[in-house]
C-alpha cells in the first residue's frame, strides 16, 4: 500500500512539475519529438486527427521518419536514432543499438515507474523479454500485440478475400488448388475487364514497400497457402521445425514466385506492382481495379466502402479448399517489433508517457478508431459501438470529419502514422463490457448483411462474418513464444545482405519474366548469384535458428496440453 502511495504522490508531482495553470486549463511546453520508425509508410511531420489528440494531451507534435535505404547507418553514424524508435524486429539492428548505448534504459532514474506505470503493470513478461532479449539486463522497450492470456489465436489476416459478386456471376465453380485460382482470376478479367475509373483490371496488385529478406507478397502467399511463417529467407513450417529455403528448387518460395510470374504472362498482375506505393495499391483495390487479395487490409477492409457496398458489390474470403492458412498464437510476452527510446533524447519522460498512453484501453482504441465519442463509444451496458460518423468512416477512410467535431482532414490522412502496436487487437478491452479491441468482434457489428451479395455468401458459407469463416477453414497456428532472432557476426552480415539484396532483386525481375524459360533462367542465375555471396553459409546459421524456436514452440505447446 505504501509503495503504492508513494508512487501516485511521484506521478502527481511530476505531472505539476512540468504542468502550467492557465486560466484552469493544463498546458505543457509545446515539444516536437521524432520517431524513427521502421515500420512507418509514411514521412514528415503527422497531421490530421490523430496528431490533435496527441497535440491536445500532450502539447506535442511528431515527426516520423520511416525505414529506407541508408537510414538506420546515417542515424546511428550521427549517435541519435531519435526520440521514440520503433523496430521491425528485434534482430540484428536493434542488437546493435543496444550495444552501442543508442536506445534509453527504461529504469534508469524510475523512468518506467514513475511514466510507464500501465505498462509495468499490465505488461511484465513483455518487460522482462525485452530485458532477455536485450542481453545487458536493462529493459529498453516491449514488442507489439501482447496479449493476456495465450490460450486463444489472434485474428485472421490472411482471409483470401475476392469479389464475391464477381464469383457469384461466374456460377460459384470449385476451387480446390492455386490452379482454380487461376482460371477464376482469368474469368474474372473476362467478365470485368477495366475498373470503375476505365483502367484495365488484373488479379492482383503488390507493392515493394515492406520487402525484407524475401519479396513480402511472394513469401506471404506461402504463409496463407501452406501455413508455413516467414524466418530469414526462407519459410518455416511452425508444427514440424521444418525448414524451407527460398531458393530450394521445389520449395514454396519458388512456387509461389511462378505462380506471380503466371499471372503477370497472363496480364493478370499490375505491371505497376514494383513500384506501387502501398497508398497507390489501395486507391486501385478501391476502385474495383484488382479482383482478390489474400490480406484483408488490401482486399474486403479496403474495397468494401459505402459506395461498393450500395452497389451490390463486396470481397469476401474464399480460400481454396486445399490451403492451410497461417494464424498467429497470443504472445503474452509480445511479438518481434519493438517500441523504444533512443538514448539522446532530452525527452526520455515525454516519450514514455505517450508510449504508456497508447498501452492503456483509451490509447488503444484512440489509435485504432480514431476519436472517443466522435468515431466511436461505449454504450450504456459497456459495449462498444462505432457512432454514426465512425461506421462511415471505418468503410471509407476517406471520409472527411465535418468542421463541428473538432477534427480536420480525412480519417485515412489523419490515421496513426507510427505503424506499431501496443496490445494485440484480439485481446480483451478492460474498459468495455467484456469485449476484444477487434471491432470484427464487438456485439454491436453483428448486424444483418450488407447486401444481397453479402446474404448469398452467409447462406453458401454457414458464416456470418470473415473470422467465423476463416475457424470453418483447415488452418494453422503459430505458437507465440520468446523467440527471437540471435546476433549476426560481421563476417554473416555481409554475407547476409547481399544474398538478401540478391534474392529480392532478381524475385522482382523474374516475376517480370516473359515466358517460362526466361522465368527458370533468372531463377538459376539468382541461385548461383546467391551461392557465390555465402548463401550456404546463411542458411546453415538459419536453420539453428529454426531449431531454437521450434524447441520453444515445443516447450510452449506441452503447457497447452496439445
Amino acid at each position: 500500500m505504501r509503495k503504492k502511495l508513494l508512487l501516485t504522490f511521484m506521478l502527481m508531482f511530476a505531472s505539476l512539475t512540468i504542468l502550467i495553470g492557465c486560466n484552469g486549463k493544463e498546458e505543457r511546453k509545446p515539444v516536437t519529438l521524432t520517431v524513427y520508425s521502421q515500420l512507418a509508410n509514411y514521412s514528415g511531420k503527422m497531421t490530421g486527427w490523430f496528431a490533435q489528440e496527441v497535440k491536445e494531451r500532450f502539447n506535442v507534435e511528431m515527426i516520423i521518419v520511416p525505414e529506407a535505404e541508408g537510414v538506420y547507418d546515417t542515424r546511428m553514424e550521427s549517435g541519435n536514432l531519435g526520440d521514440i524508435v520503433i523496430w521491425g524486429d528485434s534482430g540484428e539492428k536493434y542488437l546493435n543499438a543496444v550495444e552501442q548505448g543508442m536506445l534509453f534504459d527504461w529504469e534508469e532514474d524510475n523512468l518506467l515507474d514513475d511514466y510507464g506505470p500501465y505498462i509495468k503493470e499490465h505488461m511484465p513478461l513483455a518487460l522482462e523479454k525485452n530485458r532477455d532479449i536485450s542481453g545487458t539486463g536493462k529493459i529498453y522497450g516491449f514488442g507489439h500485440d501482447v496479449a493476456p492470456t495465450s490460450d486463444d489465436h489472434a485474428s485472421f489476416f490472411y482471409t483470401w478475400d475476392i469479389r464475391w459478386d464477381l464469383y457469384d456471376r461466374l456460377g460459384r465453380p470449385e476451387i480446390n488448388d492455386l490452379d482454380d485460382y487461376f482460371n477464376l482470376m482469368v474469368q474474372m478479367k473476362e467478365l470485368e475487364p477495366t475498373d470503375d475509373q476505365g483502367n484495365p483490371t488484373y488479379a492482383i496488385s503488390l507493392w515493394p514497400d515492406w520487402d525484407g529478406d524475401m519479396v513480402m507478397y511472394v513469401k506471404a502467399f506461402a504463409s496463407a497457402y501452406y501455413g508455413y511463417d516467414e524466418l530469414g529467407f526462407g519459410l518455416y513450417n511452425p508444427d514440424t521445425g521444418d525448414y524451407y529455403g527460398a531458393l530450394d528448387p521445389n520449395g514454396p518460395y519458388l512456387e509461389m514466385l511462378k505462380f506471380f510470374n503466371r499471372l503477370y504472362r497472363a496480364n493478370l498482375l499490375d505491371p505497376d506492382s514494383m513500384t506501387n506505393t502501398f497508398d497507390n495499391m489501395v486507391s486501385k483495390v478501391v476502385n474495383g481495379g484488382t479482383f482478390f487479395s489474400i490480406f484483408n487490409y488490401a482486399g474486403s477492409i479496403a474495397y468494401n466502402t459505402p459506395t461498393n457496398i450500395e452497389n451490390n458489390k463486396i470481397m469476401l474470403p474464399l480460400a481454396p479448399n486445399d490451403a492451410r492458412t497461417i494464424v498467429y498464437g497470443m504472445n503474452v510476452m509480445g511479438g518481434e517489433r519493438i517500441w523504444s527510446i533512443g538514448s539522446k533524447t532530452q525527452y526520455p519522460e515525454l516519450a514514455l508517457e505517450i508510449i504508456n498512453w497508447l498501452s492503456t484501453p483509451e490509447g488503444k482504441m484512440i489509435s485504432q478508431y480514431g476519436p472517443k465519442g466522435v468515431t466511436w463509444e461505449y454504450d450504456e451496458e459497456g459495449y462498444t459501438t462505432f457512432t454514426e460518423l465512425g461506421k462511415v468512416m471505418y468503410n471509407d477512410q476517406d471520409t472527411m470529419f465535418p468542421e463541428d467535431s473538432g477534427y480536420n482532414g480525412s480519417f485515412r490522412d489523419g490515421s496513426f502514422q507510427l505503424n506499431n502496436t501496443t496490445w494485440s487487437l484480439d485481446a480483451i478491452n478492460p474498459d468495455s463490457n467484456g469485449e476484444k479491441y477487434h471491432w470484427e468482434h464487438w456485439k454491436s457489428n453483428q448486424t444483418e448483411p450488407r447486401n444481397d451479395v453479402e446474404e448469398e455468401w452467409r447462406e453458401t458459407t454457414k458464416a456470418n462474418s470473415a473470422q467465423e469463416y476463416m475457424e470453418l477453414t483447415n488452418y494453422r497456428v503459430a505458437l507465440g513464444t520468446s523467440f527471437t532472432l540471435q546476433p549476426k557476426s560481421p563476417e554473416l552480415r555481409l554475407k547476409w545482405s547481399q544474398v538478401t539484396k540478391e534474392i529480392v532483386d532478381k524475385s522482382w525481375t523474374a516475376i517480370y519474366a516473359k515466358s517460362e524459360g526466361e522465368f527458370n533462367a533468372i531463377v538459376r542465375q539468382m541461385t548461383n548469384n546467391a551461392n557465390a555471396y555465402g548463401y550456404q553459409d546463411c542458411l546453415e546459421w538459419i536453420l539453428e535458428q529454426a531449431a531454437i524456436r521450434h524447441q520453444l514452440e515445443e516447450e510452449v505447446r506441452s503447457t497447452l496440453g496439445d
